[in-house]
């Protein structure tokens, strides 16, 4: 991998595609630059997941457009192809997470959407 390499990659609990923006001189991550959101981060406790009487219910949201994060190199893939446009693809990872959530039913997923819903209103898509 180097520098203006396309990458699909996972941050936390998101995965995205993006370009290498810079390669650590640690060797062990990359700076990426966040250019699309592939899958959007999940909602909840993860040290505690499936339960929703946790003292903080975290509510993530996916890595903005041209952000840059450090990523270890372990988490980064090469990506062929097309890279889609960011908003559109923000639109697709929610409404993806949206669906598999409701498709569950438990009290976890139900307060998984409505924090999912409170993020949906902070990036302004329908």
């Amino acid at each position: 991998m180097q520098t203006g390499d396309q990458v699909r990659c996972t941050y936390k609990t998101g995965k995205y595609i993006g370009r290498i923006h810079e390669l650590r001189r640690d060797g062990v991550q990359a700076v990426v630059e966040i250019l699309a959101v592939d899958r959007h981060p999940i909602q909840g406790d993860l040290h505690q997941p499936n339960k929703t009487d946790v003292p903080l219910f975290h509510e993530r949201k996916a890595l903005s457009f041209r952000e840059k994060a450090n990523i270890p190199l372990k988490q980064i893939k090469p990506h062929e192809g097309e890279i889609p446009e960011y908003d559109r693809s923000l639109q697709e990872a929610v409404a993806a997470y949206e669906q598999e959530l409701e498709e569950k039913d438990s009290a976890f997923a139900e307060a998984c959407l409505q924090t999912l819903h409170r993020v949906k209103a902070d990036y302004r898509i329908s």
